[in-house]
This record gives C-alpha cells, sequence and structure tokens, in this order.
C-alpha cells in the first residue's frame, strides 16, 4: 500500500492512501485518524450495489455510526436540487460538527460531497473514497468542491480539503474502457504539466498494470501543487490545462460528453494553438496527439471555436475581462497565459486548425 501526505499552506496535513483492500479496511483506517463518530456515506447508484455494504460493514466494525445517502449516477446531480436534499439529509440523520461525510464513488459524488460538507454546520469534516480512476488522479486530491449551475461548470463550491483519501485499486478493475480513458486523460494531462515519467506510463507503457504507479505520480504532482497554492491564486491554475474548452464541450453535448474525454479534446486544442504561437515543437506536439489517442481518447471537436469562447467568458477561471489559459511547451512544462476573454475564440481557432 503506498501512502502519501498532503500539508497544506497553513501546515495541516492528511493521508492520501492508495492499494488494496482499502474498502473493507476503510473503518480501521479512519478510526485511526479520529474516534468514532456518526458518519454519513454519499453514493451513487452505479456504485452503491457494488461497494456500499463492504464499506458500512467496516465502519460499523470498527465503531461507527453509519448512515447512507444514495443519488443517481450522472453530471446532473451536481445540482442545487440535489445538493439540497442532501444538506436536509445531513440534518435528518442528526450529523454534527464532530461527525464526518464520506464521499463513496467518482468525481460527481467527491464534488457533491465535499461542497455539502463544506457547507453544512459551517464546515464538516469528510472522506474521499474515489471509486474511478479519474477521482483518484485528480478530483479527490486538493479540495476543490463545487457543483454546477445551468450556467456553466462548477460555479458554486468551496475549498474544503478532505481528512483522509482512500484509493482502493481494486475498485477501479470494475471499470470501463471509457471511464478508464476518462481517468487516462487527467493523467497523461499531468505528465504534460510537470512529469514526464507519468506521460511515458502513457506514451509508451501499460497504464492498466500499474495502477498504483500511475495514481502515485499524480498525487504526487497535485499535492505539490495544491501546498504551494490552495485556492488556485497562482500555480494551482496550471491544473487548469485543456479545461477552458473542456467545460465548454461539455456544456454544448449536455454532459454527453463525459469529463476526461472533454479534458482530452481540450489539450488537443492547446496543443495545437501552442505550435502555431511558436511555444511548442511540432515533434512534441505529435507526441501529445499521438499519445491521448493512443489511450482510446479523441483529439477532434465537434464545436466551433465561437460557440466554445461564449460559453468559456462565463467560466469561473474568468476575472473580470481576462481569462488565464495553459499552454504547453514541452511534455514537462507549460506555461500560464493571461488573456482578453475576446482573444479566446481566435486561440480556440488555431487550435481547431489541422484537426483531424
Amino acid at each position: 500500500m503506498k501512502k502519501q501526505i498532503l500539508t497544506t499552506s497553513d501546515g495541516a496535513s492528511y493521508p492520501i492512501l492508495t492499494g488494496s483492500g482499502l474498502l473493507d479496511t476503510c473503518g480501521a483506517e479512519i478510526a485511526a485518524l479520529t474516534k468514532p463518530c456518526r458518519v454519513m456515506i454519499v453514493s451513487d447508484t452505479n456504485v452503491a450495489p457494488l461497494y456500499l455494504d463492504r464499506v458500512k460493514k467496516s465502519l460499523a466494525d470498527a465503531g461507527f455510526i453509519v448512515n447512507t445517502h444514495v443519488v443517481s449516477a450522472g453530471e446532473e446531480s451536481k445540482s442545487i436540487a440535489v445538493f439540497g436534499a442532501l444538506l436536509e439529509s445531513f440534518a435528518e440523520a442528526h450529523l454534527t460538527r464532530t461527525d464526518l461525510a464520506i464521499a463513496l464513488g467518482g468525481g460527481v459524488i467527491g464534488d457533491l460531497t465535499g461542497f455539502a460538507a463544506g457547507c453544512y454546520l459551517r464546515g464538516i469534516r469528510f472522506v474521499q473514497m474515489p471509486t474511478t480512476l479519474l477521482s483518484a488522479v485528480d478530483a479527490s486530491v486538493g479540495g476543490k468542491t463545487a457543483i454546477n449551475l445551468q450556467h456553466g461548470k462548477n460555479l458554486a463550491g468551496v475549498f474544503h480539503q478532505p481528512l483522509a483519501v482512500f484509493c482502493d485499486v481494486d475498485s477501479l478493475h470494475t471499470l470501463t474502457p471509457h471511464e478508464m480513458a476518462d481517468g487516462a486523460a487527467e493523467a497523461i494531462k499531468t505528465g504534460i504539466l510537470g512529469d514526464p515519467e507519468l506521460f511515458a506510463i502513457y506514451e509508451s507503457g501499460n497504464p492498466i498494470a500499474n495502477l498504483e504507479e500511475v495514481i502515485s505520480h499524480a498525487v504526487a504532482y497535485k499535492s505539490k501543487i495544491v501546498t504551494e497554492d490552495p485556492q488556485e491564486h497562482g500555480v494551482r491554475k496550471l491544473l487548469n490545462l485543456g479545461h477552458t474548452a473542456a467545460h465548454a464541450i461539455e456544456r454544448l453535448s449536455d454532459f454527453k460528453i463525459s469529463h476526461g474525454h472533454a479534458v482530452a479534446i481540450g489539450t488537443a486544442i492547446v496543443t495545437r494553438a501552442a505550435v502555431k504561437h511558436g511555444m511548442l515543437d511540432s515533434n512534441e506536439s505529435a507526441r501529445i496527439l499521438d499519445t491521448i489517442k493512443r489511450n482510446n481518447l479523441p483529439v477532434h471537436c465537434p464545436y466551433s471555436a465561437k460557440d466554445m469562447a461564449k460559453i468559456a467568458a462565463l467560466d469561473k477561471k474568468a476575472a473580470a475581462s481576462d481569462i488565464t489559459v495553459i499552454l504547453p511547451e514541452k511534455i514537462g512544462r507549460c506555461r500560464m497565459e493571461k488573456m482578453p476573454i475576446s482573444n479566446v475564440e481566435s486561440l480556440f481557432s488555431d487550435g481547431l486548425e489541422g484537426q483531424e
């Protein structure tokens, strides 16, 4: 089992455990961090039938009083209505500030549960138990939580760090190829940002056979960035590589294009744009695009630069009339580029040229 520690800027820290069997030992692991209390396990209709009973038993055996709340699977559950119902469920279960919530599922469950935990009683503790590769390598670490509004993705949320993150890699073996590809997109993104070794696993290695290594690399990089910039005022913006276009693509598809696949397309867009702007060598660009495709991810965008730019103007990353986009300079190094929102359409247009 791999144990990593993320230390926040205020000196607080929490463990991130990756390995086999954590679904059945999570009760003891959590009891080592806090005395047994009342917990609310939040899961969805896909994950709950697979793992909820095992997690309940582990917690109950460790002395916790267990409540559960199951929401519909899918992005639609990141809504005000579902968020409100979850808060009411916390209250009905009489959770107090000494109790905690557990997010058992993918990124949607982690975002929803973390935001509710951050708001309920002005903040209670929560534990992330990611069951998707996408969440394990990205969303479960770092304390960003949010729900969607009609005008955009992740527009309402708080920074709320978890008490711990437990990723049982055995749960990843039930994922579909599409879901594994979603996780690959965020891992490849991390490799482009600052971990050439992680990129190499996806470029020519066997990521499925090395999931613990993949997660360890991704968590190590994200932990470093989050420690330096916990609330995304500076260097943490790098983690948004490909995301400005990706969030627009998700909205335009009515979320039929999943987050990871949208990130892959968005990364391809900024990669091609970086070449056109003279920031990235064409050979490096080819390696990035080939690696995305090798891992069953798209590089072609079905939407126009104009339509994407309209949505990007509403993105939470926009500040007044400017937005910061991330552009690759080489595999392992990217740069933040602040530009007027009015220039985003041109950037997207450059990134759509020559797409396959």
